[in-house]
């Protein structure tokens, strides 16, 4: 098992990415945190903490590990709890790295217990335990690490065991951006890739991205297909309107799943408090998609509430799809919570 280094990840990607902390757009108290935390490693020379960055998945916890790497002036490896199957891959990758470089561990919360354990030693003293042999024969060779940060990130702060939790100097917590940063991000992105575009044109990307600067980059990169494609010289409102009809994404960035999700609670079952596993059986989609995907957006839009007997819609999501929402729904709901 082999980590991904910088240098194999897609160039465009990397343009995308901000390589200084003071070009990082949003998450201020996260900036100011690290600034102080990279400021001391440098008057140190070395690093004595690690990082856990949490929150939902697209919102800049790998890029804020390749600025860090930039910042000590190390290299970045990136791997995967999930991709670390064995405590012989965690061994390898760790043998590859050397004084300031920066290991990534993606979904930290997928990594094997044997090898959650081996990382204990590397966290704490930058030293890496190997059992040679078996049974009664077996002996423990301790061999030395490099000064490395490791930095980590999870969706899922809960499903981390707190010993592992703990080890981590830091942990930071990165969430969903306002509609004015989204703004800064789409300019930024489309200045890098030499994209013209107008303003009213950024502020319609911003406002479908759901927060997350991955699905502005993302939507970005599609209005380039469309403006190179069909021969456009600008991105705007005309171009972006076309393009959002074959993405089907709505002016609040909600997909056609989201509105068959959203018209199910209002039509099919009267706006009634309705169980996750009965959803996902109408949408004919699983559990975690509904969970994951579908409803932490609605959510933070305010579309979504969930009761102790189930989700409900709220008056901002009727008035979305233009249908009447009657005073006895909040009535009732009220007395559900």
């Amino acid at each position: 098992m082999k980590a991904v280094s910088t240098k194999d990840t897609k160039k465009i990607d990397v343009n995308l990415r901000p390589q200084k902390l003071a070009d990082y757009i949003g998450q201020e108290q996260i900036v100011k945190t690290l600034s102080l935390f990279l400021e001391a490693v440098l008057k140190r020379g070395a690093s004595s903490e690690h990082l856990l960055f949490y929150g939902p998945p697209g919102i800049g916890k790998t890029t804020l590990a390749f600025i860090i790497a930039n910042e000590l002036h190390g290299e970045l490896k990136i791997t995967s709890g999930a991709t670390i199957t064995k405590t012989g891959d965690l061994a390898a990758i760790l043998t590859n790295l050397k004084d300031n470089d920066v290991l990534f561990i993606d979904e930290i919360h997928r990594l094997p217990k044997p090898v959650e354990e081996i990382l204990y030693p590397v966290m704490e003293e930058y030293a890496l335990d190997i059992i040679i042999g078996k049974g009664p024969a077996a002996r423990t060779v301790r061999l030395p690490v490099p000064k490395i940060t490791i930095v980590a990130a999870t969706t899922k702060l809960a499903l981390l065991s707190a010993p592992l939790r703990d080890r981590f100097g830091l942990v930071l917590r990165l969430d969903y951006y306002n509609e004015k940063e989204m703004e800064k991000i789409v300019e930024r992105s489309s200045e890098i890739l030499s994209l013209p575009i107008t303003k009213d044109a950024t502020k319609s990307i911003a406002r479908r991205s759901r927060r997350t600067p991955r699905i502005a980059n993302r939507i970005l990169k599609r209005a380039r297909d469309v403006l190179e494609v069909h021969k456009h010289t600008i991105i705007d409102e005309k171009l972006l309107n076309n393009l959002f009809s074959l993405l089907e994404i709505d002016d609040r960035g909600l997909t056609d799943i989201d509105i068959q999700y959203l018209r199910l609670l209002a039509e099919k079952f009267q706006n009634t408090p309705v169980g996750v596993e009965t959803i996902a059986s109408s949408l004919s989609e699983d559990r975690q998609t509904v969970e994951e995907f579908i409803e932490p957006y609605l959510m933070q839009i305010g579309f979504i509430k969930k009761t102790p007997r189930g989700r409900v819609l709220t008056a901002q999501a009727f008035s979305h799809l233009k249908l009447p929402y009657s005073s006895k729904n909040e009535v009732d709901q009220q007395r559900l919570v």
